[in-house]
Formats: structure tokens, sequence, C-alpha cells
């Protein structure tokens, strides 16, 4: 695997790949600059060797140039996030890219303009791709965000680069941490998937059972397997169409030797509010009316002991309605108990929008092992697919 570790940068121009879509309030502030926090180290190895920096990313969905989707908007905050006065082009390609890419000096950055004001980006076309190209002499991927798109500037550029194209250091390490789970993985290993729907994590759980021996299965899906099970789930969330793939799963697992581990208890509520009526209740004896919200002490427990004992932790979805204080308490624990397995030498994978949000807002990121950025590109990693981005630097 080519990294950054395989070049010397001095007088050469790094042509990066990141992925700065970064979330911005109604005046156009970063609200979270953990995006381009995590390009830091790629960028700052680069200008240590005596390199410079051109700088690639989309923002957004734009319909063609949108004022509100340009990149520009962000200068302030990569510059401070950077340390170093990023410079401006007010187009990705043409012209303009290519003299402020000309003039940069050793120790410059420059950012482009968003790469999806030209639609060219996300169809993959061969001649975008060549002259975004033409503006570097080394390129370098270090948006894994994006690397499950064989876009123009995730993809189709590196053909441009035969010799002279690497991983930057996070998607680097994001290929690593996932290896290190489906692949070199120290045993007992340890699934957790949460979340509200079983259709959408079916060909992750498929792929994962042959290198896990527990599954825990928690949030909206536990009441797809409980229904399917014959247990009585009230008004909580189901997949009725998703029944039978449930015990065909559960079937499959015990076939593969692999531990499905499902809540015993909830916290019911009669109604989806942070002010609702709780009562905890045995997952199979939900009232009519009644919807479970999250996890219950016992099941708790139950989790606790498998998490513990796992040296290898996969933690994907919530275990309960988190984003309301009154069912966060699953949520919370489930990560104190990864936090503690990690702090005793488990290693510890935490990806997927709702797992990083809970562990960002609990507190909690630092205490895992690593914190995954990429949401879609993680899952189709999970899924067993080989994403174009990385294929295209390993080609």
């Amino acid at each position: 695997m080519k990294t950054l570790n395989n070049f010397n940068f001095k007088n050469k121009k790094a042509l990066i790949r990141v992925d700065f879509n970064v979330p911005l309030d109604e005046n156009f502030n970063v609200t979270d600059a953990t995006r381009i926090e995590a390009a830091k180290p790629t960028i700052d190895k680069i200008l240590a060797d005596g390199g410079s920096v051109i700088l690639m990313s989309h923002l957004g969905r734009p319909k063609g140039a949108e004022e509100k989707y340009s990149l520009k908007h962000i200068l302030k905050t990569a510059s401070e996030v950077l340390g170093v006065q990023v410079k401006f082009a007010e187009n990705c390609i043409g012209p303009v890219a290519k003299k402020a890419a000309d003039d940069l000096k050793p120790g410059e950055v420059l950012l482009l303009e968003n790469l999806r004001f030209h639609n060219e980006e996300e169809a993959g076309d061969v001649a975008f791709a060549k002259e975004l190209a033409s503006l570097g002499d080394i390129y370098v991927n270090d948006a894994f965000g994006t690397a499950h798109r064989a876009h123009a500037s995730t993809t189709i550029i590196a053909q441009f680069f035969p010799n002279d194209k690497c991983f930057g250091t996070l998607l680097a390490k994001e290929i690593e941490s996932l290896n290190r789970v489906l692949k070199n993985s120290e045993k007992p290993v340890t699934a957790v998937l949460g979340g509200s729907k079983v259709s959408s994590k079916i060909t992750v759980i498929e792929n994962i059972l042959d290198k896990v021996d527990h599954m825990i299965i928690g949030g909206g899906m536990t009441y797809t397997f409980v229904k399917a099970l014959g247990g009585k789930i009230g008004d909580s969330i189901c997949e009725d169409d998703k029944q039978e793939l449930a015990l065909e799963i559960l079937r499959l697992a015990k076939e593969k030797g692999v531990q499905i581990h499902i809540p015993v208890d909830v916290v019911a509520a009669n109604a989806f509010s942070n002010d609702a009526e709780t009562q905890i209740v045995d997952v199979t004896k939900i009232p009519d009316g009644w919807q479970g919200l999250d996890a219950g002490p016992k099941s708790l427990e139950n989790f606790k002991k498998v998490i513990l004992e796992s040296k290898t932790i996969l933690w994907n979805g919530p275990l309960g309605v988190f984003e309301l204080p009154t069912f966060a308490n699953g949520t919370i624990e489930l990560g104190n108990y990864i936090a503690e397995a990690t702090e005793k030498g488990a290693f510890s994978l935490v990806g997927g929008g709702d797992s990083v949000s809970a562990v960002k807002q609990f507190g909690l990121e630092d205490k895992m092992s690593y914190v995954s950025t990429g949401g879609g590109a993680m899952l189709e990693m999970l899924e067993g697919r080989v994403l174009p981005g990385i294929a295209a630097i390993l080609d």
C-alpha cells in the first residue's frame, strides 16, 4: 500500500483529494472542522518535506456554481486549522486554476473551488480528470468519505499518475483499521449493529458473520427479530417484510457458531417523545400503545459481559433513540463498556453517522481506538466491496 512515506515531496506539488464537505451555519461559518483537522497530518508532512499542496474537495450538492456552496467560505477556518494562509482559486480547472497552481511555491497551500460546480466531477469524466491532474506532480487521495464513488477526482484521476499516487494519512488509517477488524482481528471479535433497519445492514451482517464471534443487535432492528421469533412488540418500529430474513440471519449465525445477542428488556414509551411515560418491559411483551426506544438494564448487563471479554470490537449504530436524553442511556453505557475494553487493550472501531455522532456527543471519541470519518464508504467496505477510490491507488 503506497502511502506518503513512499515519497519525498521536496519541490513537488501534491494534488490532494480531501473531504472538506463541512457543515456551515447561515452566516457561512464552519460549525464542525473535524474533517479539515483530519487532513492536517497529510498536509503537514508534505509541507515539512518542502513541497506545496493543492487541495480539491466538494461541498454539498450544488446544481451548477451556487455561491452558498463555494469553498471560499471555509478559507478562514482552513487557514486557522492548517496554520498557513490558504490561497484560493475561483475555479478548479481552466486558466485561473492553472495560474494559481503554477505560481505556488514550496510551503504554500492552494484550495480549488468546489469540484461539483462541474457536472463532469460526478460523471467521472476523463477529460475533466486529466485537466485536474495537470495541476500537480503527485496525486494523494485522503478522502475516505468519497472513496466509494468513482468520481473524476477520487478515482479517474489516478490513471494520470501511474507511479506517483498514494494514500494520505487519514485514508491509510481507515483502510488499516477496517482491515484490523475484517482480516487480521484478534479474537474474540464482537460486532455491535444498531440503527432502525435490518434492510440497511443486511449485506454487512452477511459479510461479517464469517469474521465475528459475537453480534449484538440493538436499536430499531431489535423488534423485527423479536416479532419474527413470536414476541409481542406493541407499537415498536418493525420491518414486517424482513422477518423471514431475520430468521435466516439467526439460522446462518447458528450454523457458523456466531452468538447473537438481542435485548431481553427495553425502555418502552407511550409516545415517541422525550416527555413520554416510560416503563421497563420484557422485549417479547411490549404492551399495545407502547414502543421500545432503548435497551433495558438486563440487556446492558448482558452486553457488558460480551464487550469486556472482546479483543476486537466494531460498533455501527446506536442502541436507542439517543437524540432524546430519556432514551440515550443504552447508547452511552455501551460506549462506556467499549471504552473500558479499549483501555484494557481491545481494538475498537466506531463508524456510521449515528455512532460517530454519539461518541462525539458523549465525550467518548478519544476513548476509542479509531473513529471512522466515512459512513457510506465504511459500510461498503464492511459489505466486502472494493471501493473504486482505493482500487485506483492500488492499481
